[in-house]
């Protein structure tokens, strides 16, 4: 029987999904690709935050390149004014998440095409120090869940924090459904 709470395990290249209690509005509802989660602390992006702008957008220096197109989410409350380059990929054969995190203009640029590797911009990140994650996780606030390839293209927004919660648990399915002002139930 799984220790209610516990943290066994390490959660880089894991999601971390809000779950439906946490109310504070910057992670409220949100979908965290985790990249690192070590001794000295956490870090991760949230995919669900959509700025509904493009990296062409933002600086003349991708305004004519490859990475023009490239889509542009708030990846977190922490160095909202840095931008960082993420792409991952489903391997279905392999049932394997790859991830680059962090990378380059010049290998984003390289590995845009890819047939079924997406790259994405975010500005910020979410970062939590020494042992504040695993506290975090003991207290129930979020619920994680290795990557499902699938859900990564299928929705955005809150829409993907809803679905992902739904597949995983039916009662999670029923209180990711409650609307934000209960009278409108």
């Amino acid at each position: 029987m799984k220790e209610r709470g516990a943290v066994k395990k390490r959660l880089s290249g894991q999601l971390l999904l809000a779950h439906p209690a946490l109310r504070e509005p910057t992670f409220k509802r949100t979908v965290i690709l985790m990249s690192v989660h070590d001794a000295d602390g956490a870090m991760g992006v949230v995919l669900n935050r959509p700025l509904n702008r493009q990296l062409g957008e933002f600086s003349p220096d991708f305004a004519l390149g490859p990475l023009a197109g490239v889509p542009v989410y708030g990846g977190g409350p922490v160095a909202t004014e840095q931008l960082l380059l993420v792409s991952w990929q489903w391997l279905k054969g392999e049932a394997a998440f790859q991830l680059h995190f962090g990378i380059e203009p010049a290998k984003a640029a390289a590995l845009i095409g890819d047939p079924g590797l997406t790259v994405r911009a975010f500005l910020g990140y979410s970062g939590w120090g020494r042992g504040q994650l695993d506290s975090e996780m003991r207290l129930d606030t979020w619920i994680a869940t290795p990557v499902d390839g699938d859900w990564l293209g299928r929705a955005d927004g809150v829409e993907l924090w809803r679905g992902i919660l739904g597949s995983l648990d039916p009662e999670l399915k029923f209180l990711a459904s409650e609307p934000d002002d209960p009278s409108v139930n």
